[in-house]
């Protein structure tokens, strides 16, 4: 053999190998029919490397743990578990550190989970190939081949590499991990000239991981492990670095200036205090103490324990989330990218329309559930009296190899979607398929082809005789047939009639329905040979759709209200996508790019279309990452869904990927953040709105907590800087912070969602979770809070109380006045005599289980010892009741004047 050729020898980054003809190919790598020789195998193996998807190296598992340890708001939280431990606190140390270990696990989980994406994609590849080296057939690990190397495959096989087909063979391929293509593709070994054709569009090539479903064929494989297509997602994969949330992000930022703000003003509240006369030592663990008050510690817990409720919903929704950050970042999202089949679609061939020369049929229901009806000109008519139609279905279920099956309710094919529909319409007619087709017996059959694009059988109807039966391509079967059926009688086809049906064909292709021709003729005999094909009697043409799921439509028009761009994505022709992106409702500003128009276009100039293209048609896996980019660089939130191999690298990149749980592959689900059970996309609006649910929440939570601590914060400085006696012990303090920031502030997190949610636009991510009302909530609500204390402390303090009194009764207020809050921030907008009083019991039983242990730190000796606390009498406790619920009123006549103002203007 000659040496080897130097034009693939540093690298396989040729992606025409489909423009070149066979010949060119065996003199590139110095290869034949006969394959590679066994000599140069080694040497070629060094040269381009083991067949096999490379992983980068990962860090090592103590390293990834560690660094979930990094933030400032948990190194704060760390320090302040020290403190506390060092001043006597050890049950206050203990629960701070218990949160702060579990939201390193729950950290260290999703980014561990989160490299298996690559270890899926590997699993994809075939394990063995069947090759032929030195004109010997055998088979080898598919990491040994090589580019040359000419390999052979057949129905059930995985494809070991990227090839170029040699021979083919009624050769198909399901490609829809990769392409997104629903349908399997007829492949054939003709040279395409092309040199700018989509992967789906590829019909010379086969792909390593996908599979082949039908035929087989002889191949030469061009390109092998990370120059194959499935090696460049991986590397996109590896590359594509996880999108920190919103979430994580402002609680970062937020967790940083309260740490700050709350050493300062601890810091300068002490100084202070040692001013006006306090102990040094005191001053410094009362410091301390309102340090860590100040600090919302709970914030992780809250946060997980919000998000883990609202994942436990969104199961019963059909949405599973393999991230928790990814639910709240649903709440934000703007735009959601959607790949077509399955997820808006049914996934289920359905025959919308049927035309004949004698009438133009139209047919309800949708996917293989064989009910719908028959009309003609919006009247809906018997189809079993209707001969001519009865006819074409039955020819049509006759010259048919699929199954329709009832199975646990549901109704399914076995075979063929194209051939399914015409089983389903079959059978919506009222004609009994099984029977008849057992009845009928089919005698000889050309089966379908891709060079041929049609199948024929010819079947036995007994006394009536034997009929040829042929469906396919329009363009292929119209040049066969010399007469057509009208109302019963043959006539002889004319150019008109040709003219006629193709128009009508043409316009069922614009309504995107795929188009199929239903022909017969009567033989005189049994004929067994390629003239059973000829002269054939046109029966009619039937349009079939992969038709729109009824609730996708729904969401679609939630999503208008909610301020969510709905966007298709998908490997399907133009045309299709359009019709059906239409017809949900998705095509509002009329835009759609195709894949090669995509490619042509510069970075800058895509951005500057991106805004009002509504459908991407033909796209590939860099063209996905493209337009995940793009929408991102203009400051949406984006969530990406997907179902293939094709679709793991924009998944992983945008904000938030879902991936489809029945159709979806090991790799895709891997790179998700969320996983949808039922393929549905009216589940990813359910998670979105669960999603608004859980930040709406977290904001509450992190409202009542900064709320109640500026009041206690803002008391404590009026009564340093006029002099009077601290009130708040460092224990206190801390007990308080106990009950506010653990009991009643997590209750608040497991709220259910308000009414209303869909119908507001996403939140603006660079707001933060504190908002300009939020801050002006807890303003209001921090100087109502200090305002009550402090004038129930001067009034006990004026008439000559005690000062354990004194701070017993401030302690008491303050308590019952952020109890008070707790029930105001229930809800930020609707009053809270207007919600559901049982529908946060955790709520009532976290107040009820703080004013159990109120009281027993008040009237329980060992306990008000140790808290610094006398008993109050009954009109003390009323006195203190009285003041509090000023917080609760002045804040509910707010909000409902509020409402009844918004109420009016809308």
């Amino acid at each position: 053999m000659k040496p080897h050729n130097s034009e693939h020898n540093t690298t396989q980054n040729n992606s025409n190998w489909y423009s070149k003809s066979i010949q060119e190919l065996f003199v590139i790598f110095n290869s034949d029919k006969s394959g590679i020789s066994e000599q140069e195998i080694n040497t070629l193996l060094l040269k381009y490397g083991k067949n096999e998807i490379v992983e980068e190296k990962k860090e090592s598992v103590v390293k990834l743990f560690l660094e979930q340890f990094k933030s400032l708001l948990i190194l704060i939280l760390i320090v302040a578990a020290i403190v506390s431990a060092l001043i006597g606190q050890p049950i206050e140390a203990l629960a701070i550190i218990i949160i702060v270990i579990l939201a390193g696990i729950l950290g260290f989980v999703q980014e561990f989970q989160a490299g298996k994406a690559i270890e899926s994609l590997k699993k994809m590849a075939a394990p063995h190939a069947t090759v032929i080296r030195d004109g010997i057939e055998k088979i080898i690990l598919s990491s040994d081949l090589i580019p040359g190397d000419v390999i052979t495959v057949k129905t059930g096989d995985k494809i070991p590499a990227d090839a170029r087909l040699i021979e083919a063979n009624n050769l198909k391929t399901d490609e829809a991990s990769l392409t997104g293509e629903s349908l399997s593709i007829e492949k054939n070994s003709l040279v395409l000239q092309n040199k700018d054709i989509p992967l789906g569009d590829r019909l010379n090539m086969l792909f390593m991981g996908t599979s082949v479903t039908y035929g087989r064929g002889k191949a030469i494989v061009v390109n092998t492990g990370m120059s194959t297509e499935f090696g460049k997602i991986a590397a996109l994969l590896q590359s594509t670095e996880n999108r920190r949330t919103p979430l994580q992000i402002n609680l970062d930022q937020l967790g940083k200036k309260i740490g700050i703000y709350a050493i300062v003003i601890a810091g300068l509240m002490s100084l202070l205090g040692v001013i006006r006369g306090h102990d040094l030592i005191e001053m410094f663990i009362w410091g301390v103490a309102l340090a860590v008050a100040i600090i919302p510690e709970a914030l992780p817990a809250v946060v997980t324990i919000s998000i883990a409720l609202g994942v436990r919903r969104m199961v019963k929704k059909k949405a599973l989330i393999r991230k928790l950050p990814a639910v709240e970042t649903l709440g934000s999202t703007n735009i959601i990218c959607s790949d077509k089949t399955g997820t808006l679609t049914q996934d289920e061939m359905t025959i919308r329309e049927i035309f004949s020369l004698s009438n133009h049929y139209f047919v309800t229901g949708g996917g293989y559930n064989p009910e719908g009806e028959f009309s003609v000109d919006n009247k809906k008519i018997n189809p079993l009296e209707d001969e001519d139609l009865k006819l074409l279905l039955m020819m049509g279920s006759l010259c048919n190899d699929t199954l329709l099956k009832e199975n646990d309710h549901k109704w399914e094919i076995i075979g063929d979607p194209t051939e399914g529909a015409i089983i389903v319409a079959a059978a919506k007619a009222g004609l009994d398929v099984d029977k008849f087709q057992s009845a009928i017996k089919r005698e000889y059959e050309i089966p379908f082809s891709s060079e041929s694009k049609r199948m024929t059988t010819v079947n036995n109807f007994a006394s009536q005789g034997y009929y040829s039966i042929s469906k396919g391509a329009i363009e292929i079967l119209l040049s066969s047939c010399k007469s057509y059926l009208k109302n019963g009688i043959i006539y002889d086809y004319t150019d008109e009639i040709g003219e006629l049906i193709k128009l009508k064909a043409d316009e069922m292709g614009k309504k995107a329905l795929r188009v199929l021709v239903i022909a017969y003729k009567k033989l005189d005999s049994l004929v067994m040979d390629d003239s059973v094909q000829d002269n054939l009697v046109f029966a009619g043409i039937v349009g079939m759709i992969d038709p729109p799921r009824p609730e996708a439509k729904k969401a679609i028009k939630v999503c208008e209200t909610a301020g969510i761009k709905p966007i298709m994505i998908t490997g399907d022709h133009e045309v299709t996508a359009v019709a059906v992106a239409k017809e949900l409702g998705i095509m509002k500003l009329g835009g759609s790019i195709s894949g090669i128009k995509l490619e042509k276009m510069t970075d800058e100039e895509f951005e500057k279309t991106v805004d009002n293209t509504e459908v991407y048609a033909r796209i590939s896996p860099s063209h996905k990452l493209k337009i995940v980019n793009a929408l991102m660089k203009r400051g949406n939130i984006v969530a990406m869904t997907g179902d293939g191999v094709n679709d793991a690298p924009s998944l992983k990149k945008a904000d938030i990927g879902v991936a489809m749980g029945i159709k979806g592959t090991d790799v895709s689900r891997e790179a998700a953040d969320m996983i949808l059970t039922d393929d549905n996309f009216a589940s990813i609006v359910a998670a979105v709105e669960e999603g608004r649910g859980i930040f709406q929440n977290i904001r509450k939570y992190l409202i009542y907590l900064l709320g109640g601590n500026f009041g206690t914060v803002l008391a404590m400085i009026v009564a340093l800087l006029f002099a009077l006696p601290i009130p708040l012990q460092a224990v206190q303090i801390l007990f308080i912070n106990f009950l506010m920031d653990g009991l009643i502030a997590i209750a608040l997190g497991v709220e259910p969602a308000e009414a209303g949610l869909m119908k507001k636009k996403p939140r603006n991510v660079k707001e933060g979770i504190l908002n300009t009302q939020a801050i002006w909530y807890i303003g209001t609500v921090g100087f109502l809070i200090a305002f009550v204390t402090m004038g129930i402390f001067i009034f006990y303090h004026n008439i000559g109380a005690s000062d354990k009194k004194v701070e017993t009764v401030f302690f008491v207020t303050l308590i019952l006045s952020r109890i008070f809050n707790g029930l105001n921030c229930r809800s930020l907008e609707v009053p809270t005599f207007q919600m559901n009083f049982f529908s946060n019991k955790p709520l009532y039983l976290s107040i009820f289980a703080s004013l159990v242990l109120t009281v027993l730190v008040i009237y329980v000796d060992i306990f008000s010892a140790a808290f610094r606390t006398v008993e109050l009498s009954f009109g003390d406790w009323s006195l203190a009741f009285l003041s509090s619920v000023l917080v609760l009123i002045v804040v509910e006549i707010f909000k409902y004047g509020k409402l009844k103002l918004t109420n009016k203007n809308n």
